[in-house]
């Protein structure tokens, strides 16, 4: 595996797959050639995950985009690397247990249900139903000024500490658009 080129060829998958949907290409299964697909998996990166990007792409006016999902699956690549040894978790997180979307924190709508969601992605067990990265998160992350690499990364540094995340994001959102 090369890891240097990972973000190169990682363009030139991700193009592939919104290349494929916009030819009218519906499902994750068969979106790219197995060897893209093995080369995803080896990174701890899902077809679906590449699907839900491309899918997005055209329904969205091009959101998320190259640059964040490359920076979400760089992290996601770095512990799937690194935490889990190259071994996918073998857990899938229950939609059913994610908090409705209008449940708050600390007045924050949306932050309870993201921080599931953003474990499940950092240790790769978000079902099919779910993308990180999805329009309710993106309007999350634009209304409090957030990267979504960034709190990927800022979950994994505080993965046991749910109160150092809320914290984290009240003080973002306490500085407004810097």
């Amino acid at each position: 595996m090369n890891h240097y080129e990972f973000s190169s060829r990682f363009c030139a998958v991700y193009d592939q797959a919104v290349a494929a949907y916009g030819r009218g290409h519906r499902g994750a299964a068969s979106l790219l050639p197995a060897a893209e697909t093995e080369w995803l998996a080896a990174n701890g990166i899902s077809l679906q995950h590449l699907y839900d990007y491309a899918e997005d792409h055209h329904g969205y006016g091009g959101e998320p985009g190259f640059e964040q999902a490359l920076g979400i699956e760089l992290v996601r690549r770095d512990y799937f690397h690194n935490v889990q040894g190259g071994r996918p978790s073998g857990n899938t997180l229950a939609e059913s247990s994610l908090p409705a979307k209008n449940v708050a924190v600390r007045g924050i709508e949306w932050l309870p249900r993201l921080l599931p969601k953003a474990r499940g992605k950092l240790r790769g067990e978000l079902p099919a139903s779910l993308m990180y990265g999805c329009g309710g998160d993106r309007k999350f992350f634009k209304e409090h000024n957030i990267l979504p690499a960034e709190f990927l990364a800022l979950v994994w540094r505080h993965e046991a500490d749910e109160t150092a995340i809320v914290e984290w994001v009240v003080r973002r959102h306490a500085n407004g658009r810097e």
